[in-house]
């Protein structure tokens, strides 16, 4: 499970790449543990942004619900489990909030669950047309979790937020770029070559206008209610995922996750 956040710094600018693409990015305690490292050692460099962004074809796919499962079979460590992946997360979205330097997402591709809130927690977000968002909550049976509640729905409007959410609603990148998500939008093949664009733009600004201005966005109160907003996600995922509801569904996805596997693994042999 090492080096599952890449750290890389190119004259001003720390990137960290997700590095988990083997089973989409999702988050668990490691990654989460490496991205928050990875911040900490970034805030003290004081570069003049942070791109965030992941290998292979996801973003991230949010909370690995294999591990979950794998947990499920007692319930004080499935609690113990949960509390640790969404408090991290919860963790790392606040570091991300109060990153001492612009914050720029370069979306590759999906972004499912609690991911998300690392793409909420972002100043800037670039996204490949080929990239979407989706929750994923109510087909699981998990409490929204990584600012679906705590962050969304001042981004997009509190009924949008829960329609989507309602209706496990997958948001194009088109669609997040509208309802003021993504501030980008590019062909996949062009995402680099964006977020040099932007980047650009960053390095001919102030670069202490620019720490001001975020500070100032995100204030130490306005931090506060927005970690008050995410525990109360984390106290409500705790009370779901231990339901007998919550670990069919699981199982459910599970097989599907498999069978796709599956099939997809007797196309390649048939090409072969």
């Amino acid at each position: 499970m090492a080096d599952l956040v890449h750290f890389h710094r190119e004259d001003d600018v720390v990137t960290l790449t997700l590095d988990r693409p083997g089973r989409g990015n999702a988050l668990v305690p490691e990654l989460l543990a490496a991205l928050r490292g990875g911040l900490a050692r970034a805030s003290q460099e004081a570069p003049a942004a942070l791109v965030l962004a992941g290998k292979g074809r996801a973003f991230s796919a949010g909370g690995d619900v294999a591990a979950f499962h794998e947990h499920a079979g007692d319930r004080d460590e499935l609690l113990r489990y949960a509390a640790e992946v969404v408090g991290e997360l919860n963790g790392a979205i606040l570091d991300l909030l109060a990153f001492p330097a612009p914050v720029l997402a370069a979306v590759n591709g999906a972004v499912t669950g609690g991911s998300t809130g690392l793409v909420l927690a972002s100043d800037m977000v670039v996204m490949s047309e080929r990239a979407f968002l989706q929750p994923y909550y109510g087909e699981m049976g998990f409490a929204p979790d990584g600012g679906w509640t705590a962050l969304l729905p001042e981004r997009i409007g509190a009924a949008r937020a829960l329609e989507v959410q309602y209706l496990n609603a997958r948001l194009s990148a088109p669609a997040c770029r509208d309802l003021g998500v993504a501030s980008t939008v590019c062909a996949a093949e062009a995402l680099a070559a964006t977020v040099a664009e932007r980047l650009a733009t960053l390095r001919r600004m102030d670069r202490e206008t620019l720490r001001t201005t975020r500070a100032h966005v995100w204030s130490e109160p306005r931090r506060a209610q927005v970690a008050a907003a995410l525990e109360e996600e984390r106290q409500a995922f705790l009370r779901l995922v231990v339901r007998p509801e919550t670990l069919a569904r699981m199982e459910t996805f599970l097989g599907r996750e498999s069978a796709a596997g599956s099939a997809a693994k007797a196309q390649t042999q048939q090409q072969v």
